[in-house]
C-alpha cells in the first residue's frame, strides 16, 4: 500500500490546477539513469527510435514508474487506479537541434474533445542531467485548457531543468516543445502517458483545503478562477454535491454584487476585467446570476478564451437557468461556442441531464456529439440516457459515436445497462470507436465480462491501439476465461529485449 507521505499536498494540487505540471525527483541511483541513457543511446544509434516499444527494449525503465514518489504523483491527480497507456515515446534532441513549435499531443493522429478534468496525465522522464544548453522540453504554464493559437506564438515557455530522475507530470493537454541543443551531447526525454479510470469520489492527496483558494499572485497573466476552482472541485469529488443541487459557489466569495454594472463590465475593452466580472457573475445569488445568463452566454464566443471559457463555467455553477440557452449553443455556428457550452453543461451537472438527454436526438451532429460529452462528464444518467446513448452506436457521425463509447464508460450505470452496446462498438469501422469502447470496458473492469470473446478478437485489431486497450480491458476483467486470451496472445507476442540484428541467438 502507497505511503501517504509520496502523496501530492494542496499546494501541489493547486500548482497542476493552474500551471498544468509539477516536477518530482527519483529515488534510484546516479548509476540507473546512466545505464537507461547509455541503453537508449545505443538503441538509437543502432535500431532506431524504438517507439511504443522502449519499455520491452529497456524494460529496466519500469523501475522509474513503480517508484513510490511516482506512484504518489499519478495517485493524486489521476486516482489510485490509473493504469499506463502503451502510446509512450523516447524524444531524442540530437546535438545542433533546432527547437520545435509549440504544440499540444493529439490523440495517436485521432481528434477528440479536451478534457478539463484531468483524465489524461503524462510524465517527461529524463535520464540524464538537463540544463538549458542541451535542449530540454518547455512548457506554457497554464495552455492545458486552450484550444485556439492565441498562446505560444514567440513566448520563451518555461524550460523543464533538472537532474538525472528528474520526471515531470503535465497535463495531457498543456503546450510543450523541444529547445534547441546547442551541445554536442544526445538528451533523452522519455514520455510515458497514463490514464484516470474513474471520476474522484474524494481527494486522493493529502488534502486539508476544503475550498478553492483564489490564486492572486503568480501563474498565468489571466487568471479564470471560476475555471479553476471548478477542476478542484472535481478533483476533490466536491463537484458530486453539485450534481446532487447543493451550491457550487465559493463560500467566501461575495454574492450581492452590481449585476448591472458587472454585465457591463463584460464588454470592457481590458480582458483581465471582463474576466474579473465573468467571476463576480458566477458566485452571484441565484437572483442575481440568472439576470447574467444572456450575456454570459454571449460571452463564451468572447476573443479571449480565458474569459469564454471561464464563462462557461460561469454558467455551470448558475446551473438550471441556464441549460436551455447552453444546448442552443452547442448548435452554434463557431466552433469554439459550440465546445464552451459543451464544457458548461458539463459543470452544470444533474440539472442540465433531462435537456442533454433530449438533445441526444437533435438532428445536428454538433448538438449529438456535445450532449454526449457532457453527459459523460457529468457521470450520472438515467436508465433512459443510457438506452437513448446506445442507441446512437448506429449514428452516421463518427464524431458522435466516439463521443458516446467514451460517455458510456465514465456514467454510473449498471454495466448491464452499457456493455453490450460497447461490445458491439468494438466492430465499427472507425478505429477511434474501437479503441475508446476497448478503453471503456477497461474502466468497467470485471462487471464487463460478457465482452471478454469480443475483447479477444480485437486482440488482433488492425490498430495498435485496439489490440492494447484490448489487453487492458481482459487484464482489469480478470476472469478465468480473460487471463486464458490474455495469456495465449501475450505468449506469442513476448519480446526478447536483448534479441537484435547484432545478438540473435546467444547467450
Amino acid at each position: 500500500m502507497l505511503d501517504d507521505r509520496y502523496l501530492f499536498n494542496d499546494n501541489q494540487i493547486r500548482d497542476f490546477i493552474v500551471n498544468g505540471y509539477v516536477t518530482v525527483k527519483t529515488n534510484l541511483p546516479t548509476s540507473f539513469h546512466e545505464y537507461v541513457y547509455q541503453q537508449l543511446n545505443s538503441v538509437v544509434e543502432k535500431e532506431g527510435n524504438p517507439g511504443n516499444n522502449v519499455l520491452p527494449r529497456i524494460p529496466e525503465i519500469q523501475e522509474v514508474f513503480d517508484q513510490p514518489v511516482i506512484r504518489g504523483a499519478f495517485t493524486s491527480i489521476l486516482g489510485p487506479d490509473y493504469i499506463m497507456h502503451p502510446h509512450r515515446h523516447p524524444h531524442h534532441n540530437s546535438p545542433g537541434s533546432e527547437a520545435q513549435g509549440w504544440h499540444k499531443d493529439s490523440y495517436w493522429g485521432y481528434l477528440k474533445m479536451r478534457n478539463h478534468r484531468p483524465w489524461w496525465a503524462m510524465a517527461f522522464y529524463y535520464p540524464q542531467d538537463v540544463a538549458e544548453d542541451i535542449g530540454p522540453t518547455a512548457v506554457l504554464p497554464g495552455t492545458q485548457y486552450y484550444c485556439t493559437g492565441e498562446h505560444g506564438n514567440d513566448e520563451a515557455g518555461v524550460p523543464l531543468f533538472g537532474g538525472a530522475g528528474t520526471v515531470t507530470i503535465i497535463h495531457y493537454d498543456l503546450l510543450h516543445r523541444a529547445m534547441a541543443n546547442r551541445t554536442d551531447k544526445h538528451r533523452f526525454m522519455l514520455k510515458f502517458q497514463f490514464i484516470r479510470m474513474d471520476a474522484p469520489k474524494e481527494p486522493t492527496w493529502n488534502n486539508e483545503m476544503s475550498a478553492w483558494s483564489p490564486v492572486e499572485n503568480g501563474g498565468p497573466a489571466l487568471k479564470p478562477q471560476t475555471m479553476w476552482r471548478h477542476c478542484w472541485n472535481w478533483l476533490s469529488g466536491r463537484e458530486r454535491l453539485h450534481e446532487k443541487g447543493a451550491p457550487s459557489h465559493n463560500e467566501n466569495s461575495s454574492r450581492n454584487g452590481d449585476a448591472a454594472k458587472l454585465i457591463k463590465a463584460l464588454r470592457d475593452e481590458n480582458p483581465t476585467h471582463r474576466l474579473n466580472a465573468v467571476d463576480a457573475l458566477g458566485m452571484m445569488s441565484d437572483e442575481a446570476s440568472q439576470d447574467a445568463v444572456p450575456a454570459l452566454i454571449e460571452s463564451l464566443g468572447d476573443t479571449q478564451e480565458a474569459v469564454g471559457l471561464n464563462a462557461a463555467y460561469a454558467l455551470g455553477d448558475i446551473g438550471a437557468h441556464a441549460v436551455s440557452l447552453l444546448i442552443d449553443a452547442l448548435n452554434h455556428e463557431t466552433e469554439s461556442v459550440r465546445r464552451n457550452a459543451a464544457y458548461a453543461l458539463s459543470a452544470a451537472g444533474a440539472p442540465a441531464v433531462p435537456a442533454l438527454e433530449a438533445a441526444l436526438e437533435h438532428k445536428s451532429d454538433a448538438v449529438r456529439a456535445g450532449a454526449a460529452f457532457a453527459l459523460g462528464e457529468i457521470g450520472a444518467a438515467t436508465q433512459d440516457t443510457v438506452a437513448k446513448l446506445a442507441k446512437l452506436l448506429k449514428d452516421p457521425s463518427e464524431e458522435v459515436r466516439q463521443n458516446m463509447v467514451e460517455a458510456l464508460g465514465i456514467i454510473e450505470s449498471p454495466p448491464k445497462d452499457v456493455v453490450p452496446a460497447l461490445t458491439d462498438a468494438l466492430h465499427d469501422s472507425d478505429a477511434q470507436v474501437r479503441f475508446t469502447a476497448a478503453l471503456s470496458l477497461t474502466r468497467i473492469g470485471t462487471h464487463a465480462h460478457e465482452a471478454v470473446p469480443a475483447l479477444k478478437a480485437a486482440l488482433n485489431d488492425e490498430n495498435r491501439y485496439v489490440r492494447a486497450n484490448a489487453i487492458d480491458a481482459l487484464h482489469r476483467i480478470g476472469t478465468p476465461e480473460a487471463q486464458e486470451a490474455l495469456l495465449h496472445f501475450l505468449f506469442a507476442a513476448r519480446w526478447c529485449p536483448t534479441t537484435t540484428k547484432d545478438n540473435n541467438f546467444f547467450p
